[in-house]
């Protein structure tokens, strides 16, 4: 299985939307407004390719942020809050893998591709709906659950020394 990785542009906005909406059986037109107006970061996202130049793959990701993604947690957690927006971080909006690739190199691959660019971030914002089965994938890459709602578990992928020591602080409050 050969592919290449290149990064995404407004152009691939298109794309996105419909791959979005098969793989998470959203309305077109919601998915639409999202990445129109949830701050698609275009350059740090990522896009597989095989060697027909057919999409096998996109890792999108965002400059939004966590209270747009979680109304709740101003009401719930303020003070979290506040302490994680105080850090540099950026979101995992969509993460998506064709099925004839999953159980590959090529999740790995994708986010590797971006890791040198992710260290200005102080940690990666990783929200992932209940019934998705990537939970486990997130917490094996160090995500750490900062907090959960009805829709969504939400995580936080230390990067910088600072996100990590909230992190093992988080760790010892869900224990």
């Amino acid at each position: 299985m050969s592919y290449h990785l290149q990064r995404m542009t407004p152009a691939d906005a298109a794309e996105t939307v419909r791959w979005m909406t098969r793989q998470y059986g959203f309305d077109s037109q919601e998915v639409e407004g999202w990445v129109t107006h949830l701050h698609f970061n275009w350059p740090m996202s990522v896009k597989a390719v095989d060697e027909k130049e057919e999409t096998i793959g996109l890792l999108n990701m965002s400059d939004y942020r966590i209270e747009e993604e979680t109304t709740a947690i101003m009401d719930e957690r303020p003070e979290l809050l506040s302490q994680l927006n105080a850090m540099k971080y950026i979101a995992v909006f969509s993460f998506i893998v064709a099925e004839s690739y999953r159980g590959t190199r090529l999740n790995y691959d994708m986010i590797t591709s971006l890791w040198d660019d992710l260290q200005v971030y102080d940690y990666v914002f990783i929200p992932v709906m209940h019934h998705l089965k990537t939970h486990g994938y997130w917490r094996r890459w160090g995500a750490v659950e900062f907090y959960r709602d009805e829709m969504s578990v939400y995580y936080l992928l230390p990067l910088s020394s600072r996100a990590k020591r909230m992190a093992a602080k988080l760790v010892r409050q869900n224990a």
